[in-house]
């Protein structure tokens, strides 16, 4: 069986962001990264089935020089191999360029199995990995919670709204997005660290996989972010608990939200 996992290296969670002057997106210069959570889920996954069966782990992802360290903490981790993908047009690129570019790297090999991350920690968006089974026109199921193996086939179960998890069964090849807390994920381990050196790391370019930056030119562009603006203050609404409560109804419909 043949895994491919796509990463995504986001600012590390307890990094403290400020908006860059432009307003264009975050202050990226003095900022640690790290692979972004939902998808270091779907790794864990992963590797897990290899050290269940005969499985290859491919890792690849898409970003500056800077994403070379966490393709190698994958490989530390137990990742057979890793794919970097490094562009300049592919700064700028929306979920779209992403899934085409990932399709792109998937294209020549025949991944029996796709696993990534539900969304990624920065943007939320939970694109990516729908629009990438699309362009390899492969089934896929979202926000998995656990997955098991067959012949030919997995079975998951999904989260759904209000608690319900809902069971389905692919058929190989299908594509996966992780939720998180579905496993323990493991640290990689000194003798793993050292191993990642002599393990392939490709870099590839748009070119090398077929394409040019107007296939990757953004649908979608972020024209400004910013701090959402302080309140003039708050009331504090006091009383017995079946007073406080009625208050606070009050409240809301006076405000127009209820």
């Amino acid at each position: 069986m043949k895994i491919l996992v796509c990463l995504k290296q986001v600012p590390h969670k307890d990094a403290r962001l400020e908006v860059a002057s432009d307003g264009s997106w975050i202050e990226e210069g003095n900022l640690k990264f790290e692979i972004n959570e939902y998808d270091t889920y779907a790794l864990e996954e992963a590797l897990r089935i290899k050290d269940a069966g005969d499985a290859e782990v491919v890792v690849v992802s898409i970003g500056p020089e800077r994403v070379v360290q966490s393709l190698r903490t994958a490989l530390g981790m137990g990742a057979d191999r890793a794919i970097h993908v490094c562009d300049d047009a592919l700064e700028k690129t929306d979920s779209l360029g992403v899934a085409k570019t990932l399709a792109a790297v998937a294209k020549d090999e025949e991944f029996d199995l796709v696993l990534m991350g539900l969304m990624s920690d920065d943007a939320n968006y939970a694109l990516t990995g729908p629009m990438l089974a699309e362009r390899l026109g492969i089934a896929h199921a979202a926000g998995i919670v656990k997955e098991t193996l067959s012949d030919g086939s997995v079975e998951v179960e999904r989260e759904l709204e209000g608690g319900s998890l809902g069971v389905v069964s692919l058929p190989l090849p299908c594509l996966l997005t992780t939720q998180t807390g579905m496993n323990e994920v493991r640290y990689a381990s000194l003798k793993g660290i050292m191993q990642a050196k002599k393990k392939p790391l490709d870099k590839k370019s748009l070119a090398d996989l077929g394409l040019t930056a107007s296939d990757v030119e953004p649908k979608v562009t972020v024209e400004k972010i910013y701090a959402p603006l302080k309140g003039e203050g708050a009331e504090i609404i006091e009383g017995s608990a079946s007073e406080v409560a009625d208050k606070l109804i009050s409240k809301i419909k006076e405000l127009g939200l209820l």
